[in-house]
């Protein structure tokens, strides 16, 4: 049974309609002894003050990493996009509703497994009233790894799905390319399996048809294999 999503936080205004100028503070590298959250709701209030990179001074709010409390499979993205920092949930986009299409097809319940980014906070380059996409670098992917250790232990998940580049790094901790582990069962430091993905972002990208296709249902294979994995 899925348990309640995490208490959202209130969104500032969206900063392409007007730049606000915080002031200048020096990051805060939070240790380990500073935030042991107990619930994923605690852990989502705490997400909700980071400053531990400059993501966060541009970004609308967080989006903490929503899902069943005890899933036995996580999913893993690189960072949110325009409508998910707006919404303050993960995979709300045009990529999470392909998400969401290949879940059904695979028979996976959404709100039986736990979705989450590995970097919270959305990185973009303002352009007119757009608002484009932006890979996180290194630095502010390891910055983050604090916040996607925190829902390892409070979920404590039996499989993980890497999507993309950026989480594999995330789960890692070094950089890896996704065709080095896709079709085999890798495994982060604690031993928990892990299946290496692509990410529906890019699968929107695919012009021909044809081949869109036929890598969307390698997609919705690897998801497959990842949800038998977890029993």
């Amino acid at each position: 049974m899925a348990t309640s999503l995490p208490k959202r936080i209130g969104k500032r205004e969206h900063p392409a309609a007007r730049r606000v100028d915080l002031p200048d503070r020096e990051e805060t590298a939070m240790t380990d002894a500073e935030v042991e959250a107990a619930s994923l709701s605690a852990l989502a209030e705490a997400e909700a003050n980071c400053t531990r990179c400059p993501l966060y001074r541009d970004a609308t709010q967080v989006v903490p990493g929503e899902g069943h409390r005890q899933a036995r499979m996580m999913v893993v993205g690189e960072q949110p996009g325009d409508k998910e920092d707006l919404a303050g949930r993960p995979f709300v986009g045009p990529a999470g509703r392909l998400f969401d299409a290949a879940l059904v097809q695979a028979g996976i319940p959404r709100d039986q497994i736990f979705i989450t980014n590995a970097v919270k906070h959305f990185k973009f380059e303002p352009r007119g009233k757009r608002r484009l996409h932006r890979t996180p670098n290194a630095g502010e992917i390891d910055r983050c790894k604090w916040w996607l250790g925190q829902e390892l232990k409070l979920v404590a998940p039996a499989v993980l799905v890497a999507m993309g580049a950026t989480a594999l790094r995330g789960l890692l901790g070094r950089p890896t390319t996704i065709s080095s582990l896709r079709g085999k069962t890798g495994r982060i430091e604690d031993g928990t399996p892990l299946v290496a993905t692509v990410h529906p972002s890019w699968l929107l990208r695919i012009r021909d048809a044809e081949t869109r296709e036929k890598e969307r249902m390698a997609f919705m294979a690897d998801l497959r294999r990842a949800w038998k994995m977890a029993g």
